[in-house]
């Protein structure tokens, strides 16, 4: 499913137009990035929680050359889904 997917779906159980669907779903993924933008948690009981964890800054090596290579320190987006999100998709 994409995001146009997405949005017709929201705009069909919602009883909502395709441009009000749009902008509730384009809030909804501002909302959560700046949440995650502020080192906050997003928490949806019964669909997960979305976190940032920090990366330290690390060697690794070009797979063509075998040079050594500086890897930067990053903080990176994560995704935890909830005991209802793993029951709807294994049951």
């Amino acid at each position: 499913m994409n995001k146009n997917e997405l949005v017709a779906a929201v705009a069909d159980k919602a009883g909502l137009s395709k441009s009000d669907a749009g902008e509730a779903v384009d809030a909804v993924f501002e909302a959560i990035t700046g949440a995650l933008k502020s080192s906050d948690e997003v928490r949806l009981v019964g669909f997960g929680t979305f976190s940032v964890s920090k990366r330290a800054a690390s060697k690794g090596r070009n797979p063509q050359t075998g040079a050594e290579i500086d890897i930067p320190a990053s903080i990176q987006p994560k995704f935890k889904a909830g005991k209802g999100l793993k029951d709807a998709v294994n049951g």
